[in-house]
Protein backbone atom coordinates (compact mmCIF):
# COMPACT_ATOMS: atom_id res chain seq x y z
CA UNK A 1 0.00 0.00 0.00
CA UNK A 2 1.24 3.50 -0.89
CA UNK A 3 0.39 6.78 0.86
CA UNK A 4 2.13 9.84 1.06
CA UNK A 5 1.70 10.21 4.96
CA UNK A 6 1.90 6.65 6.17
CA UNK A 7 4.64 3.66 5.92
CA UNK A 8 2.93 0.21 6.64
CA UNK A 9 4.56 -2.93 6.51
CA UNK A 10 3.69 -6.42 7.76
CA UNK A 11 5.73 -9.61 8.70
CA UNK A 12 4.56 -13.07 10.42
CA UNK A 13 0.69 -11.30 10.67
CA UNK A 14 2.26 -8.55 12.30
CA UNK A 15 1.56 -5.12 10.44
CA UNK A 16 3.13 -1.61 11.39
CA UNK A 17 1.81 1.20 10.04
CA UNK A 18 3.86 4.59 10.36
CA UNK A 19 3.17 7.90 10.94
CA UNK A 20 5.68 9.54 8.44
CA UNK A 21 5.86 13.38 8.33
CA UNK A 22 9.23 13.70 10.41
CA UNK A 23 10.17 16.97 9.43
CA UNK A 24 6.54 18.16 10.66
CA UNK A 25 6.72 16.00 13.73
CA UNK A 26 4.21 13.42 11.66
CA UNK A 27 1.37 15.97 12.44
CA UNK A 28 -2.17 15.61 11.44
CA UNK A 29 -3.79 17.24 8.41
CA UNK A 30 -6.96 15.97 6.25
CA UNK A 31 -4.61 14.17 3.90
CA UNK A 32 -3.10 11.93 6.87
CA UNK A 33 -6.62 11.93 7.99
CA UNK A 34 -7.95 10.24 4.81
CA UNK A 35 -4.71 8.22 4.02
CA UNK A 36 -5.44 6.68 7.42
CA UNK A 37 -9.52 5.94 7.16
CA UNK A 38 -8.55 4.39 3.55
CA UNK A 39 -5.96 2.10 5.35
CA UNK A 40 -8.61 1.11 7.99
CA UNK A 41 -10.77 0.41 5.65
CA UNK A 42 -8.41 -2.19 3.63
CA UNK A 43 -7.10 -3.60 6.61
CA UNK A 44 -9.23 -6.71 6.27
CA UNK A 45 -7.82 -7.86 3.26
CA UNK A 46 -4.56 -7.58 4.40
CA UNK A 47 -2.88 -10.56 6.23
CA UNK A 48 -2.24 -8.95 9.28
CA UNK A 49 -3.53 -10.55 12.77
CA UNK A 50 -2.40 -7.44 14.87
CA UNK A 51 -1.26 -3.65 14.01
CA UNK A 52 1.12 -1.38 15.78
CA UNK A 53 0.81 2.50 15.35
CA UNK A 54 3.72 4.52 15.61
CA UNK A 55 5.67 7.79 14.44
CA UNK A 56 8.30 8.08 12.29
CA UNK A 57 11.70 9.24 13.97
CA UNK A 58 12.73 10.02 17.59
CA UNK A 59 10.80 12.66 18.41
CA UNK A 60 7.57 12.47 17.72
CA UNK A 61 4.61 9.87 17.34
CA UNK A 62 2.23 12.66 16.26
CA UNK A 63 2.60 16.11 18.07
CA UNK A 64 -0.77 17.21 17.13
CA UNK A 65 -2.75 18.62 14.20
CA UNK A 66 -1.31 21.09 11.94
CA UNK A 67 -1.74 24.22 13.30
CA UNK A 68 -1.02 26.10 10.23
CA UNK A 69 -3.54 24.44 8.13
CA UNK A 70 -6.32 24.86 11.10
CA UNK A 71 -5.53 28.47 10.98
CA UNK A 72 -6.78 28.66 7.57
CA UNK A 73 -9.87 26.97 8.01
CA UNK A 74 -13.04 29.04 7.84
CA UNK A 75 -15.08 29.50 10.73
CA UNK A 76 -18.06 27.22 9.12
CA UNK A 77 -15.58 24.14 8.65
CA UNK A 78 -15.20 23.55 12.10
CA UNK A 79 -17.42 20.61 12.67
CA UNK A 80 -16.22 18.77 9.98
CA UNK A 81 -12.55 19.33 10.25
CA UNK A 82 -13.48 17.64 13.99
CA UNK A 83 -16.20 15.11 12.38
CA UNK A 84 -13.35 14.52 9.30
CA UNK A 85 -10.75 13.51 12.44
CA UNK A 86 -13.50 11.48 14.67
CA UNK A 87 -14.51 9.23 11.91
CA UNK A 88 -11.07 8.21 10.53
CA UNK A 89 -9.94 7.79 14.62
CA UNK A 90 -13.38 5.37 15.28
CA UNK A 91 -12.08 3.62 11.87
CA UNK A 92 -8.94 2.67 13.98
CA UNK A 93 -10.50 1.98 17.24
CA UNK A 94 -13.29 -0.20 15.09
CA UNK A 95 -10.71 -2.25 13.59
CA UNK A 96 -11.83 -6.01 13.91
CA UNK A 97 -7.88 -6.99 14.93
CA UNK A 98 -5.93 -5.60 17.99
CA UNK A 99 -3.93 -2.04 17.75
CA UNK A 100 -1.04 -1.33 20.18
CA UNK A 101 0.15 2.81 19.84
CA UNK A 102 4.06 2.32 20.21
CA UNK A 103 4.37 5.88 21.78
CA UNK A 104 7.91 7.36 20.94
CA UNK A 105 7.83 11.17 21.37
CA UNK A 106 5.20 13.82 21.65
CA UNK A 107 2.01 12.80 21.42
CA UNK A 108 -0.10 15.99 21.43
CA UNK A 109 -3.68 16.90 20.69
CA UNK A 110 -4.46 14.61 18.27
CA UNK A 111 -1.18 12.83 18.32
CA UNK A 112 -2.72 11.57 21.90
CA UNK A 113 -5.93 11.25 20.56
CA UNK A 114 -4.60 9.07 18.52
CA UNK A 115 -3.24 6.91 20.47
CA UNK A 116 -5.91 6.80 22.89
CA UNK A 117 -8.20 5.22 19.31
CA UNK A 118 -5.83 2.56 19.74
CA UNK A 119 -6.25 -0.45 22.35
CA UNK A 120 -3.87 0.10 24.56
CA UNK A 121 -0.35 2.45 24.45
CA UNK A 122 2.94 1.44 25.53
CA UNK A 123 5.36 4.74 25.63
CA UNK A 124 9.12 5.03 25.73
CA UNK A 125 10.14 7.10 28.84
CA UNK A 126 10.98 10.13 26.98
CA UNK A 127 7.75 10.23 25.48
CA UNK A 128 5.55 13.43 26.68
CA UNK A 129 1.66 13.86 26.15
CA UNK A 130 -0.96 16.13 26.65
CA UNK A 131 -3.55 18.03 25.25
CA UNK A 132 -3.20 21.72 24.43
CA UNK A 133 -5.77 23.12 22.84
CA UNK A 134 -7.17 25.31 25.37
CA UNK A 135 -3.80 27.44 25.18
CA UNK A 136 -4.51 27.68 21.32
CA UNK A 137 -8.46 28.76 22.34
CA UNK A 138 -9.49 25.52 21.35
CA UNK A 139 -11.00 22.24 22.42
CA UNK A 140 -9.71 18.65 21.82
CA UNK A 141 -12.23 17.83 18.67
CA UNK A 142 -10.82 14.75 17.20
CA UNK A 143 -12.19 12.57 20.34
CA UNK A 144 -10.09 13.35 23.09
CA UNK A 145 -13.20 14.70 25.79
CA UNK A 146 -14.27 11.28 25.34
CA UNK A 147 -11.79 8.98 25.37
CA UNK A 148 -9.51 10.60 28.23
CA UNK A 149 -12.43 10.30 30.42
CA UNK A 150 -13.39 6.88 30.04
CA UNK A 151 -9.55 5.68 30.02
CA UNK A 152 -8.43 7.48 32.83
CA UNK A 153 -11.63 9.36 34.90
CA UNK A 154 -13.41 12.73 34.66
CA UNK A 155 -10.77 14.29 37.30
CA UNK A 156 -7.40 13.10 35.44
CA UNK A 157 -8.96 14.48 31.92
CA UNK A 158 -10.24 17.30 33.13
CA UNK A 159 -6.79 18.39 35.28
CA UNK A 160 -5.29 17.32 31.61
CA UNK A 161 -7.50 19.59 29.44
CA UNK A 162 -7.89 22.36 31.17
CA UNK A 163 -4.28 22.85 32.30
CA UNK A 164 -3.37 22.24 28.50
CA UNK A 165 -0.06 21.66 29.75
CA UNK A 166 2.50 18.29 28.35
CA UNK A 167 3.49 15.94 30.75
CA UNK A 168 6.28 13.13 31.02
CA UNK A 169 5.16 9.34 30.50
CA UNK A 170 5.53 8.34 34.17
CA UNK A 171 2.09 10.23 34.52
CA UNK A 172 1.12 8.35 31.92
CA UNK A 173 1.97 4.81 33.77
CA UNK A 174 0.51 6.42 37.12
CA UNK A 175 -3.18 7.34 35.75
CA UNK A 176 -3.89 4.14 33.41
CA UNK A 177 -3.26 5.74 30.44
CA UNK A 178 -0.10 3.64 29.45
CA UNK A 179 -0.50 -0.44 30.04
CA UNK A 180 4.17 -0.02 30.35
CA UNK A 181 6.65 2.62 29.89
CA UNK A 182 9.77 1.09 28.27
CA UNK A 183 13.23 2.60 26.99
CA UNK A 184 13.64 4.00 23.86
CA UNK A 185 15.67 1.75 22.14
CA UNK A 186 13.43 -1.01 23.51
CA UNK A 187 9.93 0.34 22.48
CA UNK A 188 9.31 -1.54 19.60
CA UNK A 189 10.92 -4.64 20.23
CA UNK A 190 8.79 -4.53 23.34
CA UNK A 191 5.41 -4.04 21.25
CA UNK A 192 6.52 -6.74 18.55
CA UNK A 193 6.75 -9.44 21.26
CA UNK A 194 3.55 -8.23 22.42
CA UNK A 195 1.81 -8.09 18.97
CA UNK A 196 3.50 -11.64 18.38
CA UNK A 197 1.72 -13.37 21.54
CA UNK A 198 -1.78 -11.27 20.65
CA UNK A 199 -0.83 -12.68 16.70
CA UNK A 200 -1.09 -15.93 17.80
CA UNK A 201 -4.64 -15.97 19.77
CA UNK A 202 -8.11 -16.69 18.13
CA UNK A 203 -8.72 -13.31 15.86
CA UNK A 204 -12.64 -14.52 16.48
CA UNK A 205 -12.30 -13.98 20.03
CA UNK A 206 -10.28 -10.80 20.37
CA UNK A 207 -12.56 -9.38 18.01
CA UNK A 208 -15.41 -10.28 19.95
CA UNK A 209 -13.59 -9.32 23.41
CA UNK A 210 -13.14 -6.03 21.34
CA UNK A 211 -16.92 -5.28 20.95
CA UNK A 212 -17.68 -6.36 23.98
CA UNK A 213 -15.40 -3.75 25.89
CA UNK A 214 -16.38 -0.81 23.43
CA UNK A 215 -19.80 -1.58 23.23
CA UNK A 216 -20.66 -2.32 26.29
CA UNK A 217 -18.47 0.47 28.36
CA UNK A 218 -21.39 2.81 28.27
CA UNK A 219 -24.51 0.31 28.63
CA UNK A 220 -26.07 -0.21 32.38
CA UNK A 221 -24.55 -3.11 33.50
CA UNK A 222 -27.35 -6.07 32.94
CA UNK A 223 -27.42 -4.52 29.31
CA UNK A 224 -23.58 -5.36 29.34
CA UNK A 225 -23.88 -8.85 30.35
CA UNK A 226 -26.95 -9.26 27.94
CA UNK A 227 -24.17 -8.12 24.87
CA UNK A 228 -21.44 -10.29 26.65
CA UNK A 229 -24.05 -13.42 26.72
CA UNK A 230 -24.90 -12.47 22.33
CA UNK A 231 -20.95 -12.31 21.77
CA UNK A 232 -20.08 -15.18 23.86
CA UNK A 233 -22.56 -17.30 21.75
CA UNK A 234 -21.17 -15.88 18.36
CA UNK A 235 -17.74 -17.22 19.70
CA UNK A 236 -18.93 -20.48 20.78
CA UNK A 237 -19.77 -21.22 17.58
CA UNK A 238 -16.76 -20.54 16.01
CA UNK A 239 -13.95 -22.56 14.67
CA UNK A 240 -11.44 -20.84 16.38
CA UNK A 241 -13.68 -22.88 19.94
CA UNK A 242 -13.10 -26.03 18.59
CA UNK A 243 -9.66 -25.70 17.76
CA UNK A 244 -9.21 -24.17 21.13
CA UNK A 245 -10.77 -26.63 23.02
CA UNK A 246 -9.33 -29.36 20.90
CA UNK A 247 -5.82 -27.92 21.71
CA UNK A 248 -6.13 -27.55 25.47
CA UNK A 249 -7.66 -31.13 25.39
CA UNK A 250 -4.57 -32.37 23.45
CA UNK A 251 -2.17 -30.44 25.27
CA UNK A 252 -1.02 -28.33 21.96
CA UNK A 253 -1.08 -25.46 20.85
CA UNK A 254 -3.84 -24.30 19.13
CA UNK A 255 -3.64 -23.35 15.10
CA UNK A 256 -5.97 -20.63 14.90
CA UNK A 257 -6.81 -19.77 11.13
Amino acid sequence: MQFNNLAFESENGIGVLTFNRPKALNALNSEVLSELKQFCEAVPSLDVRCLIVTGAGDKAFVAGADIKGLSEKPIAEAGATAEEGQLAFRALEELPIPVIAAVNGFALGGGLELALSCDYIVMSSNAKFGLPEVTLGLIPGFGGTQRLSRCVGQGIANFVTLTGDIYPAKYALQWGLAVDVVEPEALMDVCRKQAATLASRSSTAMHLSKRAIREGYDLPLREGEALEVKLFEEAFASEDKVEGIAAFIEKRKPDFK
